[in-house]
């Protein structure tokens, strides 16, 4: 998707993954039990959920710099992170359609109601299209195309000249993912198997965490315009650690409130103010030609871990130290300290900032319409 949405433009690939993304998950509201067409069945949910992989590898890097190329120089930071609203509210949606069929019957919810999600998925679907076929291609892409800069094979061309912007990118998405998933798959799970918590309550909090990150996410994201985004990344780093023994203390006291505010804090507080930050943190670290391929392949690649893996190691942990969670605690402290390193390592990319030109200035220069272009290598041309 990153090699197509330098060559092609950010707009087309937004519009293939949006309708990639739906066309899959209508499917699988749609697919025959294994009951009907036996082995089928499952395969069939494999193929849709590959696809929807596929389609969200490459939806985050267009719709990240569909905003932050249409940004004002000075106003990256909080464009950015509008984008980043969309993991929230997406879960809080999700979580709300959950409890909306809660009110049908077990036999109601196994034989139709589990379908009724995924189907209406398609409003959103035809809502997102229409939106994405009316906007714009970015201006920086349409100054690469007009001069000449754009790459025959950018995510090789990004690797080999940007290798350290890559680990850093890595580096410093690893705690947020691994944070979030930790707080909602893990947490949940062990709320609600290991300390008998009620499922209700536990998915209640999640959802109001993920209402908490739809003012913090925003709010940090502005603020990196005035102070930089290294320290409001490493400020997250540091309320990640500081949380990260309290929220399982709090969680098992069993007390709804306690049990609500952790997982409100841990999500709102411990991953709302780095992912906040983080769609224009990382698209800056690369020149325009090479952004889409940069900020994806940063992002994703540390998904398969954070977010798969760290999980499963932390249900390892505890189920090997018959309950106790002080050695995850350990392991999130671990992982954001990897993160520490990572962004003491990157450049200031926030514009104005990084130039030193005072938090009160806040007119454009002329050359603000390439992003980070003094501080990131420029873009060889190479032809179409």
């Amino acid at each position: 998707m990153s090699h197509f949405g330098e060559r092609l433009g950010r707009k087309s690939m937004l519009i293939l993954t949006l309708v990639s993304m739906g066309v899959a998950t209508m499917l699988i509201g749609l697919l025959p039990t294994y009951k009907s067409i036996g082995i089928a069945a499952p395969i069939l949910l494999v193929v849709c959920r590959l696809i929807q992989g596929i389609a969200v590898g490459g939806e985050w890097g267009g719709a990240v710099l569909m905003a932050i190329e249409h940004a004002p120089p000075n106003k990256r930071g909080f464009y950015g992170s509008i984008v980043q609203i969309g993991f929230p509210l997406g879960m809080a949606l999700g979580t709300a359609s959950f409890f909306a069929l809660a009110y049908l019957s077990d036999e109601q919810f196994m034989s139709w109601g589990w379908r009724i999600p995924f189907l209406a998925s398609a409003v959103l679907v035809v809502i997102g299209t229409f939106i994405r076929l009316h906007i714009e291609e970015t201006p920086d892409f349409q100054r690469d195309l007009r001069e000449g800069k754009i790459e025959r094979f950018p995510v090789l061309e990004t690797i080999r000249r940007h290798p350290k912007d890559l680990l850093i990118g890595l580096g410093a998405r690893i705690t947020e993912i691994s944070w979030i998933y930790v707080i909602t798959i893990f947490g949940l799970s062990y709320a609600v198997t290991n300390l008998g918590l009620p499922r209700s309550l536990v998915l209640g909090a999640i959802a109001l965490g993920a209402v908490g990150e739809l003012i913090t996410i925003p709010l940090f994201g502005a603020l990196s315009d005035r102070v930089g985004r290294r320290p409001i990344y490493l400020l997250g780093c540091l309320a990640a650690i500081g949380l990260s023994f309290p929220i399982f203390w709090a969680i098992e006291t069993r007390d709804p409130l306690m049990v609500t505010l952790a997982f409100v804090i841990g999500m709102s507080v411990g991953h709302g103010i780095m992912y906040g930050v983080q769609a224009s943190f990382l698209s800056e670290m690369f020149p325009s030609s090479l952004r889409y391929s940069g900020s994806s392949l940063g992002y994703q690649l540390a998904a398969p871990i954070g977010g798969g893996l760290v999980p499963v190691a932390a249900a390892a942990i505890v189920g090997g130290t018959h309950g106790a969670t002080w050695p995850v605690s350990l392991l999130m402290i671990a992982i954001a300290l990897v993160t520490i390193v990572a962004v003491l390592y990157a450049k200031e990319t926030a514009p104005r900032v990084a130039r030193g030109r005072g938090l009160t200035d806040r007119s454009p220069r002329p050359d603000d319409e390439v992003l980070s272009s003094e501080l990131a290598q420029p873009a060889v041309p190479r032809g179409s």
